[in-house]
């Protein structure tokens, strides 16, 4: 009998608790009320199994009770042909009534409307960024070969549509309120996920594939974006924004953003000002910028504003300066020391002399930006 209440008490505090939970779905800010409709038929289905299988064990187990001094005992039946059927046709019915609306949606989330803007999403440990086509329309071509630090999406240069492709290096996406979104996803490493809460829209970036679905958001706001699948030790740091605004601040937001012809055209300074852009451009593929900021905000690991020639302490007790001996350490051994305050989580990044010779450039310009 114990068990038989114990049982009763799960399933009534288990209804009860999800009617009144604070934890639910967050405000809705795109088309996809199919995916919180989905959910809903989700939860209730399996809600009616969850209650009815335990109340029906509640109820075997109060009714077939052993009882001293009956003498009863339980028959041994083999089988039930008639139970056997009722059993697979309930069950063949939820799972149907389960599964039916998901692929309904799923067909629709991946088959976006004709006048859709496309917008391309890097994932890169641990960082996003994000391309646009220029005023062609088109999106230019990619080859892995074609990666280098001036050129993180490894686009074609060859490939005059490539040329004006809008490129977005920092974690900050900018849409345009009520126009149909096609998300072209691909990754430069690892598994990673893009995933808005708020717009339900998510979808697996495996590396070597091309992975979409679409969204219209219809909130303007700015809402959190996030790597949904395990990528490694930053992984709690790969965040980025949405913006979604009125399409003339979009515009507006889009003139900013440099080409892709822009970014190979050589830097106009010489000197240590040159070495210092290519350490910027390398902090971008490199994915050190989701780490470290360089406007004093916090991060993962230190900012790098005004950090060059300040005295830190370390994990061990002991201080030490940063200066282009320790930076140097630091980046070729990450794990021997760590600053106080900070995980020691940094990866160990392979450079050659003269990418490492770019990258303290950068970081000592950072020392009175």
């Amino acid at each position: 009998m114990l068990i038989a209440i114990t049982l009763l008490v799960i399933v009534i505090g288990s209804v009860v608790f999800h009617l009144f939970a604070p934890w639910w779905l967050t405000p809705l800010a795109s088309n996809w009320k199919a995916m919180d409709d989905t959910l809903t038929i989700t939860i209730v289905i399996t809600g009616i199994f969850f209650v009815a299988l335990n109340l029906f064990v509640v109820y075997a187990l109060w009714r077939f009770r052993h009882r001293s001094g009956s003498g009863q005992r339980a028959a041994y039946q083999p089988e039930n042909r008639k139970l056997e059927r009722w059993l697979i046709g309930v069950t063949t019915v939820g799972i149907v009534a389960l599964l039916a609306p998901g692929l309904v949606v799923y067909a629709d989330y991946v088959q976006p409307p004709a006048d859709a803007m496309v917008v391309e999403v890097l994932g890169q440990q641990w960082q996003w960024r994000f391309r646009f086509p220029g005023e062609g329309g088109k999106l230019g071509g990619s080859d892995s070969r074609f990666f280098a630090g001036n050129n993180p999406f490894a686009i074609d240069p060859a490939d005059p549509a490539g040329q004006d492709d809008i490129l977005v290096t920092s974690n900050e996406l900018h849409l345009p309120l009520g126009k149909p979104v096609k998300v072209l996803m691909r990754s430069h490493d690892v598994l990673h996920d893009f995933f808005v809460p708020q717009f339900r829209a998510r979808m697996n970036i495996v590396p070597g594939q091309m992975s979409s679905f679409w969204f219209t958001p219809t909130k303007p706001g700015r809402y959190e974006a996030m790597c949904a699948q395990l990528c490694g030790v930053g992984h709690p740091a790969m965040r980025g924004f949405v913006v979604v605004e009125s399409a003339a601040e979009y515009q507006a937001w889009l003139k900013q953003q440099p080409s892709f012809a822009a970014t190979l055209a050589p830097p106009p300074a010489a000197g240590g000002q040159t070495l210092a852009s290519r350490g910027k451009a390398l902090a971008q593929s490199k994915g050190c910028v989701a780490c470290h900021t360089v406007d004093g905000s916090a991060g993962v690991g230190p900012t790098w504003k005004g950090l060059f020639g300040k005295t830190e302490s370390l994990d061990d007790g002991s201080t030490a300066k940063v200066d282009e001996a320790f930076v140097r350490d630091f980046i070729r051994n990450p794990t021997a020391r760590s600053i106080k305050g900070f995980p020691p989580v940094m990866p160990k990044i392979d450079l050659s002399d003269e990418e490492l010779d770019a990258l303290v450039a950068h970081i000592k310009s950072q020392a009175n930006p």
